[in-house]
């Protein structure tokens, strides 16, 4: 166990070996012991964890909040704004069961399935644009034009958000998640802010049958949540519903394309598909680790005991490739057999809009395989850049090819 004397300098893993390989970090902590005392890039300390059991066990242990307030650190996070902070990831019970009754109804199976021709449509026109553009310029960026933009319309259909301002929120999103700079982060939050304030009136003033007019008049007619949660679980949809799809469809491709079996597979049998998506999100999911939790009193953790509010990180992609869970956890196999992952979350914070991603996913990777069936990467594997922190990895860009 790493010592935590407050006099001893705190190891920190998320340096520049983690950028380079997350997972060779990860498994080196998970050989060390389950739970360990380390600092984060700007010095604040956690505890993080990261085998399997423990942070299946601790996502759903209720004694772990994750509302700020049990913090004994000061942690601040992102430091957002009340309009933008009391979402969902920040609320314990009973105030989360309240918001998420509101949100949920927007993303059961049943009116997620009724989206589906909407989401085929949107998939066959940026697959066309994709190919189209291979053709005259040899090689495109699968991000660019495939994996960001077919989420940004699926999620901005569901609030009724223009084309134009899909983009320019996105562009905000990621430079929230990686900043330049302080004043970078500041400005990125104050332009993501001002935006959905101004969205929320522009759809108050003219409501019409999308997620957000439902929220509103909750909000107006029923006074079932506060003005600051309205805007913040716009933030929260808008956000989370672009952002992880988009970052799993690019690396769910470059996956595949570097496993030619299971894509052969896979266009030969093309139901298949589904467990594809499951494998995907265990192997290629961008959050590196959970919303950060504090112990409304002193817990025990994989045999280390956790003060109250303390910081505790539970390592997402360390319990992904835990070998006591799951067996050549580094090997990517549709046909693994143990299926099960905490990608989507697990407890009281699973995912809302877990349906909808994999129906994103699994529509938007099999017309990707099926209808360009000479796709390749335009770069060795190695030559890719990753945008790596410790709360996510993605792909800068995936360039592809036809070219035989």
């Amino acid at each position: 166990m790493i010592q935590t004397s407050e006099d001893v300098a705190l190891p920190q893993p998320f340096g520049a070996s983690f950028a380079n390989d997350p997972h060779a970090v990860y498994a080196e902590l998970r050989a060390a012991g389950p739970v360990h005392r380390v600092a984060l890039p700007d010095g604040s300390p956690v505890w993080l964890v990261t085998r399997e059991a423990d942070v299946r066990e601790g996502l759903s242990d209720q004694r772990l909040s994750v509302n700020k307030r049990h913090s004994s650190t000061g942690f601040s996070g992102f430091s957002l704004p009340p309009a933008l902070d009391s979402n969902l990831l920040n609320i314990d019970p009973d105030d989360h069961l309240r918001l998420r009754r509101l949100v949920a109804k927007g993303f059961t199976a049943r009116h997620v399935d009724l989206l589906r021709g909407e989401i085929g449509t949107a998939v066959d026109a940026l697959v066309a644009q994709l190919g189209d553009r291979i053709e005259s310029d040899a090689e495109a960026d699968l991000v660019a034009a495939f994996a960001k933009p077919l989420p940004l319309r699926v999620i901005g259909a569901l609030l009724d958000v223009p084309a134009d301002d899909q983009e320019r929120f996105s562009a905000w999103i990621s430079a929230m998640l990686s900043p330049r700079s302080r004043e970078g982060l500041v400005q990125a939050i104050g332009d993501v802010h001002g935006f959905l304030v101004d969205l929320v009136a522009l759809r108050r003033a003219a409501p019409g049958d999308d997620v957000l007019s439902g929220l509103i008049a909750a909000r107006d007619e029923e006074d079932r949540l506060t003005e600051d949660e309205l805007v913040s679980l716009a933030f929260l949809i808008l956000g989370a519903g672009s952002e992880n799809v988009q970052h799993v469809i690019s690396a769910g491709m470059l996956t595949l394309l570097q496993h030619p079996d299971q894509l052969a597979e896979l266009r030969a049998r093309p139901a298949r598909m589904a467990d594809a998506v499951e494998e995907l999100l265990r192997y290629t999911s961008p959050n590196q680790t959970a919303i950060r939790r504090f112990p409304t009193g002193p817990v025990e953790i994989g045999g280390v005991r956790i003060p109250a509010g303390d910081t505790v990180l539970f390592a997402l992609a360390s319990a992904h490739r835990d070998p006591a869970r799951y067996p050549d956890p580094d090997r990517f196999d549709i046909d693994r057999a143990d299926k099960a992952h905490l990608a989507l979350g697990h407890g009281m914070h699973y995912c809302l809009g877990a349906p909808l991603a994999r129906l994103q996913l699994t529509l938007a990777l099999g017309a990707l395989i099926d209808r360009l069936p000479r796709l390749k990467l335009a770069r060795p594997a190695d030559q890719l850049r990753w945008n790596s922190t410790f709360r996510f990895r993605a792909l800068h860009e995936l360039p592809v090819t036809n070219v035989l």
